[in-house]
């Protein structure tokens, strides 16, 4: 069991990050002082969301200066903090280097931050956000396991540097963040393992993967369809509760999915019919099989043969009852999810009406 101190700093690594944004919320609402490690404490533009919460709020926001890629730049920012969240790594699909802009970061973030634990005595707890891509790879993957259904102890063994790279990469940091945890007795590690996030930002302007996805579904790049590929889908503040829990419950421990429903890109565009299928293209149908392998990866270069033939048409099924039982988690509809989420773009002018 790890109590946390209240009074104590905590420190949040990408503090200007989609997930760490409602989690930043969450602490300073209960009046704690929050560590913030930026890249650049002094863009303004980027702060200025988080400054607008901790003017709203009971608690305090202090700045530090970090980079994932350098050895000790976190040792400012953690010095008297109980409780760490690693939230920092790139979440990205279309890249050039996978190993440089993907592997190397995610790698090298996490032996930073975690071994910046190692020398900081004040350090109880570290709650990583890794993903479900640490778990599995692709949808075929589920059906060597029992029920089809993934949960807690199943690792990705099908990602690799030129197959799924953003998956392989979490899987490699997760894996290092448990090899360092075992390495020393001070701190516990906690990590949370969140399903496709979804939701409004703190910035409405946030860059994520699901951002993009989303805003194709209503600029009519998907009209003709969507690939039914299964997925899960969370909302970010629920994802956010989800680290908080796991970052003051004592009895949490181990791996945590965090994922409140098993659906489809299909279903995903569905759930904004009813409000907004009058007045955007949003995709009613989903594509065959065959036309998304042939044109798939002549329209997003992220997207490969080999990944649509194990995806596509196959269904995605995770056991959250972990995280619903030790965290005291409970799910946000999908429906209301997506809808602040293809609101907040609406009113950032992201999306306009066809």
């Amino acid at each position: 069991m790890t109590e946390i101190n209240r009074n104590a700093p905590v420190l949040v690594t990408g503090a200007t990050g989609y997930v760490a944004g409602w989690l930043v919320k969450r602490l300073l609402d209960e009046g704690m002082t929050v560590h913030a490690a930026v890249r650049d404490p002094s863009a303004s533009d980027k702060l200025q969301f988080l400054n607008r919460l901790a003017e709203q709020a009971p608690g305090e926001i202090r700045y530090f200066k970090a980079d994932l890629l350098q050895d000790g730049s976190y040792a400012e920012a953690m010095e008297g903090c109980e409780l760490v969240f690693h939230t920092a790594s790139p979440f990205v699909l279309d890249v050039k280097d996978p190993q440089k802009e993907l592997v190397d970061p995610a790698l090298r973030g996490t032996r930073n931050v975690l071994e910046q634990a190692n020398k900081t005595p004040s350090v109880k707890r570290v709650v990583v956000t890794s993903s479900v891509v640490a778990i599995y790879g692709d949808n075929v993957d589920l059906q060597s396991l029992p029920d089809g259904t993934l949960n807690e102890s199943v690792w990705n063994t099908s990602s690799s540097v030129s197959h799924q790279p953003y998956a392989y990469s979490k899987t490699l940091a997760e894996k290092e963040a448990w090899k360092i945890a075992e390495g020393q007795k001070r701190w516990d590690l906690v990590t949370i393992n969140p399903a496709l996030v979804i939701g409004p930002g703190i910035n409405p302007r946030a860059t994520s993967e699901s951002f993009n996805i989303v805003k194709q579904m209503g600029n009519g790049s998907s009209k003709p369809g969507a690939p039914r590929m299964g997925l899960g889908v969370v909302d970010v503040r629920d994802v956010a509760e989800a680290h908080f829990q796991a970052g003051f419950n004592p009895e949490a421990s181990g791996r945590y999915i965090v994922s409140g429903h098993n659906t489809d890109l299909v279903e995903l565009a569905g759930s904004l019919l009813d409000k907004y299928g009058d007045q955007y293209p949003i995709p009613r149908k989903a594509l065959p099989k065959w036309l998304v392998w042939l044109v798939g990866p002549l329209v997003s270069k992220g997207t490969t043969r080999r990944m649509i033939a194990r995806n596509v048409d196959l269904p995605w099924q995770a056991d959250n009852s972990k995280g619903t039982r030790e965290l005291g988690l409970s799910y946000r509809s999908m429906k209301e999810s997506m809808e602040a989420m293809f609101q907040q773009m609406i009113d950032s002018g992201q999306l306009r009406k066809r």
